[in-house]
């Protein structure tokens, strides 16, 4: 069984969210099953919350970019799908 490339990295989020939040005192459990979850928008939610705004907001655009992009093309995939 592989993993895919999106899961990677949302395992990998939810291990630093684990990690920076237990160090910060904030709820490290809820953090890192939402990393796990949702992945980049929650890092980036996190870093601002947590004083760190600039690195916070550019990713937080990033995810909502990737959402939006992704649920284009899955229209445009089906569209195409049901012309073809």
């Amino acid at each position: 069984m592989e993993l895919s490339f999106g899961l990677l990295i949302n395992i990998i989020i939810a291990i630093y969210l684990y990690v920076d939040a237990k160090k910060r005192d904030k709820s490290a459990f809820v953090w890192a099953i939402l990393g796990l979850i949702i992945g980049p928008l929650v890092l980036g939610i996190y870093l601002i919350q947590t004083g760190r705004k600039l690195a916070g907001w550019i990713i937080v655009i990033f995810a909502i970019f990737w959402v939006i992009l992704v649920i284009i093309l899955g229209v445009l995939g089906a569209i195409a799908g049901l012309l073809f």
